[in-house]
C-alpha cells in the first residue's frame, strides 16, 4: 500500500536534547512512539549548534524530509541564569522595595501597588516611571515590570508596560504575565530573569533555525519547558524562563514514553549529573513553590527534579591512599585521546610513576592528579589574566599540559599555579580520569579510545599499589553508592520536606546504602516503586543500585536517548489561575456578591455564579488562544474548580466559603508540518 506524503510525513518528529556533556537527537514515528534513528555527538558549549548539527547528520538522512516536527530540550536557560549570563535589564518596582542583590542592570521603585483585595495603596507615579525608563533605555536591553500584588489587579503593571512600549523598542516583561501565585519577590527575579534570557534563547532559535536550513528539515520548531509540555518558539522568544529544567523534564517524559509506566522513579545519569525525578499517575511531580536556581526562587512551573553532581565525567581523585569521587566535571581520557591525539604518549610516560605530595589541607576539588591535563576552551571578555595565566594559555593551546609539565616550562612550583578561576569561567578545561573511562578500561563500553583509559587507570592503580579491576571496581561502587544516597535522599526529602541531615539520619542513610550494618542492627531499604533509568552508562551503575533498593530496574531499549525521545513526546499545555472572593462579610449568602481576580483584570460580580460562568468562559477563551499561539493543534479545555472553606464548630451550621480556584488547562497535540 503506498502512502501519501501527507500521511509519511505526519508521523515523524525529530528531538533534540542539548545535555552538560552530550547533545542526543533522535526520530521517532509519533503515531507508535518507535524509535526510528537515533544518534549522539558531543554539546559544544561555545556554540550548542554545532553539537546539534553534528548529532542531526548521524542520524538516517533518507527520513530528513517525512519530518514534521521538530522539538529540543536545552540547558542553555538554565546554564544561563546559573553562570549569571543575559542581557541588560532594567527593572521597574511598584509599590515595595525589590530583593537584594537582585540580578539587574537598572532599577527604579516608583509609588503604586495594591492591597490583596485588588485595591489601590497608593496611585500610580507613572512620571516617575517615565523619567527612569528615558535616563536608562540606551543602558538597558530589555525591562522587567512588578508591582505589589499586581496578581490582585494588574492594572498598574499594564499601565507602566505601555508606557515602555511607546518610549522604547526594548521588551517588557510583567510579574502577572507569568505567574499568578502570591510572592513579590519571586514573581519580581521570575520577570527579571525573563528579560535577561531573551536575547540567549532567540540567538538559540535562530541557531537552530540554521541547522534546519542547514539539512532542509522544514518543520514547526518547538521547545520543552521545564514542566515537560512544548512551546512555539514566537511564545519560547517571550517566556524564556519557562525552559528552566527543560532537560530533566525531557527526561522523565521520554521515561514514560519509552516504558509506559505512569508510577516509577526517573533516574538520568548523564556525563555532568545525575537528575531523579518522580512519576505520578503518568505525569511528572512538579514544584509546587516555582523551581529554584542559582540561588533564586521563581514563580516557573517545572518537574521537581533533584539534581547530584554525580555523573560519567565525574573526577575520580586519588589522595591520602584512597579513591574519591568530586562533583566537578571533567574531560575523560578517552574522549580527550580521541580529539588530541598528544595525549596517549604523555599518559604512557607516566607509567611506573610515583603519587605527588600534595598539602594536607587541600580540598578534593583542588588536590592535582599527574593524570590530568589542561585544555584551552574558550576566550572570555572582562578577564584580566595575570602574567602566569597568560602563559598557561599561550602553552595549552595547541595541547593539553598537565599542571606538573606546565610549572616544569614555566619554572615555578606546580601549586603555585592558580588555573581555578580560569577553569571555573570556562576559559580552560580539566582533562582527568572519569567513571567513563572505568567503563571503557574494563571493556563494557568503548566509544572512545578505550587505550587512553585503560593506562590512566594502570597509572592510578600502581599509586595505591591496587590491581586494576580491583581499582575499577572500587570507582564504580563509589559511583553506585552515591547515586543510591542520592535517590534516597530525594525520597526522604519527598516526604518530610527539605532539611539538613543530622548525623543520626546520615549514620541510618549509610548503613541502608552500603548494607555495612552495625553490632546489633541492620537497615534495609524497600522502595514502592521501579526505577527507570535513563542516559548512555546506566547499565553499568542501576542493576546495583535498584538491588540494594530491593526493587525493579525497566532499562528502556533507547535508554541513552531518553531526553530526545522525551523532548518530542510532550504536549502543548497553557494553564491559567482564577480566584473568586465573595465580597466580605457576605460569604454565609448562597450566591454572594464576589470579585474575580486573575491575570487580565480585578472584575466585581453581584452574584459569584456569574463570575464562575465567566472565569470558565473567559479562561478557556485565553488558554485555548495561548495554546494555539504556542502551535497546538487541536485544544481540550479542562477546568478544576477547589473550595478553599472554613469550618465552623458544632451547632453553626455548614462551612463557611472563602475562596474559589478556579485552574483551567489548554491541552493539545503539537501542530504538524505538512507538504502542499
Amino acid at each position: 500500500m503506498t502512502v501519501s506524503s501527507k500521511e509519511e510525513a505526519a508521523n515523524l518528529g525529530l528531538g533534540i536534547d542539548t545535555g552538560g556533556t552530550y547533545t542526543d537527537a533522535a526520530i521517532l514515528d509519533m503515531t507508535t512512539g518507535a524509535v526510528l534513528s537515533k544518534a549522539k555527538s558531543l554539546t559544544t558549549r561555545g556554540d550548542l549548534t554545532v553539537g546539534i548539527s553534528n548529532a542531526i547528520s548521524a542520524l538516517d538522512k533518507s527520513l530528513y524530509n517525512r519530518i514534521s516536527l521538530l522539538a529540543v530540550s536545552s540547558t542553555l536557560a538554565t546554564n544561563s541564569v546559573v553562570e549569571g549570563k543575559g542581557c541588560r535589564v532594567g527593572l521597574i518596582v511598584i509599590g515595595h522595595d525589590a530583593v537584594p542583590n537582585i540580578p539587574v542592570d537598572e532599577i527604579a521603585r516608583i509609588k503604586g501597588g495594591h492591597n490583596l483585595e485588588g485595591a489601590r495603596r497608593a496611585e500610580l507615579d507613572l512620571e516617575g516611571a517615565r523619567e527612569f525608563v528615558e535616563s536608562v533605555k540606551n543602558k538597558v536591553d530589555a525591562f522587567a515590570v512588578s508591582g505589589y500584588l499586581s496578581v490582585r489587579n494588574p492594572e498598574h503593571e499594564i499601565a507602566v508596560r505601555d508606557m515602555v512600549k511607546e518610549l522604547t523598542s526594548c521588551p517588557v516583561v510583567c510579574g502577572h504575565e507569568l505567574s499568578s501565585a502570591l510572592g513579590f519577590h519571586e514573581r519580581t527575579i521570575t520577570a527579571v530573569l525573563n528579560a535577561r534570557l531573551i536575547p540567549i534563547i532567540a540567538d538559540l532559535i535562530a541557531s537552530i533555525r540554521k541547522v534546519q536550513d542547514k539539512f532542509n528539515i522544514k518543520a514547526p520548531l518547538m521547545i520543552v519547558k521545564g514542566d515537560g509540555s512544548l512551546m512555539g518558539e514566537s511564545v519560547a522568544k517571550d517566556r524564556p524562563v519557562e525552559t528552566i529544567l527543560s532537560g530533566p523534564a525531557a527526561s522523565i517524559i521520554g521515561a514514560k514514553a519509552l516504558t509506559r509506566l505512569d508510577d516509577a522513579i526517573i533516574v538520568d545519569v548523564g556525563g555532568t549529573t545525575t537528575d531523579i525525578g518522580i512519576l505520578r499517575n503518568g505525569r511528572p511531580r512538579l514544584d509546587g513553590e516555582g523551581a529554584t536556581l542559582g540561588g533564586w526562587r521563581t514563580r516557573v512551573r517545572a518537574v521537581d527534579v533533584f539534581t547530584s553532581g554525580i555523573g560519567g565525567d565525574s573526577r575520580v581523585v586519588v589522595a591520602s591512599g584512597k579513591i574519591h569521587l568530586s562533583s566537578l566535571r571533567v574531560i575523560p581520557l578517552c574522549i580527550a585521546s580521541s580529539t588530541f591525539p598528544t595525549l596517549r604518549p604523555k599518559l604512557e610516560s607516566l607509567l611506573g610513576a610515583k603519587g605527588r605530595w600534595v598539602p594536607s589541607y587541600m580540598d578534593i576539588d583542588t588536590i592535582p592528579q599527574v593524570t590530568e591535563f589542561f585544555t584551552f576552551c574558550k576566550d572570555v571578555n572582562g578577564f584580566d589574566l595575570t602574567d602566569d595565566q597568560r602563559k598557561v594559555l599561550e602553552l595549552i593551546r595547541c595541547e593539553p599540559r598537565s599542571l606538573y609539565e606546565l610549572a616544569e616550562m614555566m619554572k615555578v612550583h606546580p601549586l603555585s599555579l592558580n588555573l581555578k578561576k580560569m577553569e571555573a569561567l570556562g576559559v580552560i578545561q580539566r582533562i582527568g580520569l572519569t567513571p567513563t573511562d572505568m567503563l571503557h578500561a574494563e571493556g563494557s563500553y568503548s566509544e572512545y579510545d578505550a587505550e587512553a583509559s585503560r593506562i590512566g587507570v594502570k597509572v592510578q592503580a600502581e599509586i595505591l599499589g591496587m590491581p586494576v579491576p580491583e581499582f575499577i571496581q572500587a570507582v564504580k561502587t563509589a559511583a553506585i553508592e552515591k547515586i543510591t544516597f542520592e535517590v534516597l535522599k530525594k525520597l526522604v526529602f519527598e516526604e518530610v520536606g527539605e532539611a539538613k541531615l543530622d548525623e543520626v539520619a546520615m549514620s541510618l542513610m549509610n548503613n541502608m546504602v552500603r548494607g555495612t550494618g552495625r553490632r546489633d542492627f541492620a537497615c534495609h531499604l524497600a522502595l514502592n516503586k521501579p526505577i527507570i533509568g535513563i542516559g548512555a552508562p546506566v547499565g553499568a551503575y542501576l542493576p546495583s543500585v535498584a538491588n540494594i533498593f530491593g526493587t525493579s530496574l525497566v532499562l528502556p531499549e533507547h535508554s541513552e536517548i531518553g531526553n530526545a525521545a522525551g523532548a518530542i513526546s510532550g504536549n502543548v499545555m497553557e494553564t491559567l489561575e482564577l480566584l473568586i472572593r465573595p465580597k466580605k462579610g457576605l460569604a454565609e449568602m448562597e450566591n454572594p456578591p464576589c470579585t474575580l481576580y486573575w491575570m487580565q483584570e480585578k472584575k466585581d460580580f453581584e452574584h459569584m455564579d456569574d463570575a464562575v460562568q465567566y472565569a470558565r468562559t473567559e479562561g478557556g477563551r485565553l488558554v485555548k488562544e495561548k495554546a494555539l499561539a504556542s502551535g497546538a493543534d487541536t485544544v481540550e479545555v479542562l477546568i478544576d474548580t477547589y473550595r478553599r472553606e472554613a469550618k465552623l464548630g458544632g451547632g453553626w451550621g455548614g462551612n463557611i466559603l472563602l475562596e474559589l480556584i478556579i485552574t483551567v488547562t489548554g491541552v493539545g497535540k503539537p501542530r504538524l508540518f505538512y507538504e502542499g
